[in-house]
């Protein structure tokens, strides 16, 4: 009893729990009081605590660390979840803060960087283009005082014409003899061999040649011919005849003089019986350059050429080809010695 005279209220724990001398009594309505037991006459029942009495429930699943305290614990020990909580989400957001202002400085020192480095690479540019080389000094083996390369333009000289040298006395310069122009003792033509004989050469054009060739040649200004002997088999002879300008005029004007009584005298020599003389032979005639050059083509016994034998045409036309090539080839030998020097 308390000291005006109403009932004193049951002591209980600080957590709210009944003591055990409560235990057995009714319970009157309050909170919590929802599920509480009533006493039945003749019988002594332990009063049911309610989770309606301020006490958190036990589950029993939890680990026994986690589960709630009972009796008499301070609420001092029971952790605050939603600070917790939001004391881990305010963690969390700081960090993700700070990744991505130190992703921005990042990239911003980055930037930073090769814009510096651009501007030293170019700094000793002025601003300008270069196309020199490397400095010697990034060369291996360079030398520091070693100058940029330099080319002039140059472009290769044109041939010389080979023409140019036989047309005209000036210019062809090199020896000439029968020897020169028609080296060797033999050649060797479309596979035919074709030996070389008698040869002559004179500054008396007119004594060299006959019928209408002698006017053609002293006319325009002759002033030599050179004549070689060849043979070859069945007793075919032909003599080469070259007739010498001063210009290539002279020897184009003097082939056009020229007929098909323009002969040339034939040049007998060792072992060779004169042909041409009386008997019917085969003639040629040409000019290339300065020169004028004739082949006369028959048998070393005096027999007629017709026009059955073909070896003599053949042999006429074998050594023609080759005299056209030996003056040219002077040509070319003096040309090349010019483009040389």
């Amino acid at each position: 009893m308390t000291p005006d005279g109403s009932k004193r209220p049951p002591d209980r724990h600080p957590s709210g729990t009944a003591q055990p001398s409560d235990l057995g009594t009714r319970a009157g309505p309050g909170p919590g009081a929802r599920g509480m037991a009533r006493d039945t006459p003749g019988t002594s029942k332990m009063r049911r605590m309610s989770y309606g009495q301020g006490e958190p429930p036990w589950d029993p699943w939890k680990p026994g660390s986690q589960q709630p305290q009972w009796g008499n614990q301070s609420t001092s020990d029971t952790p605050d979840w939603a600070a917790l909580a939001d004391a881990s989400a305010s963690r969390n957001k700081r960090r993700r803060l700070l990744l991505i202002v130190g992703g921005a400085v990042a990239t911003v020192a980055v930037g930073t960087a090769v814009a510096i480095a651009v501007v030293s690479a170019n700094s000793g540019s002025d601003g300008k283009p270069t196309n020199s080389l490397p400095g010697s000094a990034d060369l291996p083996g360079g030398s520091t005082s070693a100058a940029e390369p330099s080319f002039d333009p140059t472009s290769a000289p044109p041939p010389l014409d080979p023409l140019e040298f036989i047309s005209s006395a000036k210019k062809d310069k090199a020896a000439l003899s029968p020897d020169t122009l028609f080296p060797g003792s033999q050649v060797t033509l479309n596979e035919r061999v074709y030996t070389k004989h008698a040869r002559s050469s004179t500054t008396d054009c007119a004594s060299a040649v006959r019928g209408t060739l002698p006017k053609a040649l002293t006319a325009n200004g002759c002033t030599r011919v050179m004549r070689v002997t060849y043979t070859t088999k069945g007793g075919v002879a032909v003599t080469v005849g070259v007739a010498v300008f001063d210009t290539a005029d002279d020897a184009t004007k003097a082939r056009k003089a020229t007929d098909d009584k323009s002969i040339l005298t034939s040049l007998p020599g060792s072992g060779i019986d004169p042909f041409c003389r009386t008997s019917v032979c085969r003639t040629t005639r040409n000019s290339v350059g300065r020169y004028a050059y004739f082949t006369l083509g028959g048998f070393s016994g005096g027999k007629d050429v017709t026009t059955k034998d073909t070896k003599v045409f053949t042999a006429g036309d074998d050594l023609a080809e080759y005299t056209f090539r030996q003056i040219h080839r002077r040509g070319e030998s003096q040309a090349s010695a010019a483009a040389s020097k």
